[in-house]
């Protein structure tokens, strides 16, 4: 189902989200580095997971998969092939944690990509590499290809916060494992610092202890740790209930389950969000900072735009640089569709209407978000919308377009031709 065309009509019943695919991430990535077996349980392959578990394996982890179950036999910090290609798909997660784990391992690993990721940034890794004068060769092509060599040493590091706190999660997922102590010096604010926080969490559920200064911008971590095999449950994704919880804000009768309530994930504020929108006047001026919750703005525009009064989401400029110009690509399929909605610097300015038209043929930008985002929208438009590049939800939903179906969307596959 590439292209298809959604029929306006309310969904309806209970979900249960997915599992979170940024504490998956981190789960796998730390029992494929423990020594012994670990079960992490409550698993959905997404691409991005996949891209994941193949990469650990690529460092010698024996990983095995049945019944949402990953069985994982660790590596530790042992030998593995000299050579190696990892193939990161379009997960810049799956990229940026490996990179400085792979100075880990003797020789070379080559990583590849597909769609945007050549273009992400990853300059705080070449600053890096090019001090300790490390092998970092990235090559000038469409799709990625990265050649990376260690191995890294203990010692201070510095790095900018406000590119990716991805770049951040790799260091912390690796410097532990070094001859000596490091210290990790963040230069600038970090950007979305909930994930931190899961970071350093599940590094603690693996036994790996780091100190964080009180201001949050510098971290202790003494090295010759070692990962500890454990068994971990993921629990449910607050970025993938956003869909459904603002479908619920936005008139469907939806009752979503699987989420802890107590979460560290930043994409929580879903709900104090909604929370807001909902109580907003006509005379309303609602001010709402995207920096830290970029996953779940192109759902939080949508309901927004049929909110009262005017909303302004600011700090955005990190969404020119996902899996598509997020920033452009919200503004302008829900522009679309009937939402007044503008860029104003590096925010959206809406205001609030009560109802979208429809009836446009609107692109996902390959955005597994903006796909996603549009399907709700499709519950609350006169006409029907006709969306392309559907497929891409498979990247961190693969069953969303079963899931919304069984909640009684109405989906047709659109032939361009």
């Amino acid at each position: 189902m590439t292209h298809l065309t959604l029929i306006p009509e309310k969904i309806k019943g209970t979900v249960t989200v997915p599992p979170s695919k940024s504490m998956a991430h981190r789960a796998v990535i730390c029992a494929s580095l423990a020594k012994g077996r670990s079960m992490i349980t409550n698993i959905q392959l997404s691409d991005d997971m996949i891209a994941t578990i193949a990469g650990m394996r690529s460092f010698g982890a024996v990983i095995s998969y049945n019944d949402r179950t990953l069985t994982i036999e660790g590596v530790g910090n042992g030998s593995v092939q000299e050579k190696r290609i990892v193939d990161c798909n379009e997960s810049g997660s799956t990229l940026r944690f490996l990179i400085p784990l792979a100075t880990l391992f003797k020789g070379k690993t080559h990583f590849i990509g597909q769609g945007q990721l050549g273009k992400r940034p990853l300059e705080p890794y070449q600053e890096l590499f090019d001090a300790q004068s490390l092998h970092y060769q990235l090559a000038a092509t469409q799709n990625l290809q990265l050649s990376v060599e260690g191995p890294l040493t203990p010692g201070i590091y510095e790095m900018r916060g406000d590119i990716s706190s991805q770049f951040i999660t790799g260091m912390l997922l690796t410097l532990p494992l070094l001859a000596g102590d490091s210290i990790l010096k963040i230069t600038t604010p970090i950007e979305s610092k909930g994930y931190i926080d899961l970071t350093l969490s599940v590094l603690r559920s693996f036994g790996i202890v780091i100190e964080q200064a009180e201001d949050g911008q510098e971290f202790r971590i003494k090295g010759q740790q070692v990962y500890i095999a454990s068994d971990y449950t993921v629990e449910g994704d607050y970025s993938q209930a956003a869909f459904w919880l603002s479908a619920h804000a936005l008139g469907n009768d939806l009752l979503v389950k699987g989420l802890d309530t107590a979460s560290l994930q930043g994409d929580r504020a879903i709900v104090s969000i909604l929370d807001t929108l909902n109580n907003c006047s006509t005379e309303s001026e609602c001010v709402i900072d995207g920096a830290q919750i970029p996953d779940i703005i192109p759902v939080v525009a949508l309901v927004a735009a049929l909110s009262k009064g005017t909303t302004k989401i600011i700090h955005l400029e990190r969404l020119r640089i996902k899996e598509s110009d997020r920033l452009v690509a919200t503004q302008k399929e829900l522009a679309a569709l009937g939402a007044n909605i503008a860029i104003v610097d590096d925010s959206l300015l809406i205001k609030g209407v009560s109802e979208l038209a429809g009836g446009q043929e609107v692109w996902s930008h390959k955005d597994h978000r903006m796909a996603m985002m549009l399907a709700i929208a499709s519950t609350v438009c006169k006409k029907p919308i006709h969306i392309k590049d559907t497929v891409c939800v498979k990247k961190s939903y693969p069953n969303f377009w079963e899931t919304f179906e069984k909640l009684g969307g109405k989906i047709h596959e659109w032939n361009m031709g």
